[in-house]
């Protein structure tokens, strides 16, 4: 099964909430309106400003921002500042570990494509998508008519 991080969970639901947010917010701040405890939004903030999604500011009125608009942060990139670089296995283009039995494989390189079909899915979706919760997928779909229509 395929699962992010609950950091990577935590890093959407803080970046939207900072969206909303006027001025620089605090760590506590983001904790308070989101009910994520606050060593958690700390280390979220500094991994996320690390990947440069959001900036940091120091001193007595200190605190985050975004760097970029909701709608020109894809999901993709909220994944790679905190999980790294998106693999689904260990023999993709890119991971970050190695794979053992590289050279002996029979499906060496043939999960490229798959990871690449999700990594653009991910690229796809931005978080001003996943803040209206309607998807792009969704969004010119036709309406569903029914067999008996």
């Amino acid at each position: 099964m395929l699962r992010l991080s609950k950091l990577t969970d935590y890093a959407v639901v803080v970046l939207v909430r900072l969206s909303g947010m006027d001025g620089v917010q605090t760590s506590p701040g983001i904790a308070a309106a989101t009910g994520i405890p606050e060593p958690t939004v700390a280390k979220v903030l500094k991994t996320l400003a690390a990947g440069e999604l959001v900036s940091s500011q120091r001193g007595a009125k200190g605190g985050y921002r975004l760097n970029r608009e909701l709608s020109a942060i894809p999901i993709a990139d909220v994944i790679a500042a905190v999980d790294g670089p998106i693999a689904l296995t260990a023999c993709v283009e890119g991971s970050p570990s190695g794979c053992e039995s590289q050279g002996l494989c029979p499906m060496r390189g043939r999960w490229d494509p798959v990871n690449d079909a999700i990594h653009k899915a991910l690229t796809d979706i931005t978080l001003a998508d996943m803040q209206k919760g309607l998807l792009p997928a969704f969004r010119a779909a036709p309406a569903f008519q029914s067999a008996a229509e």
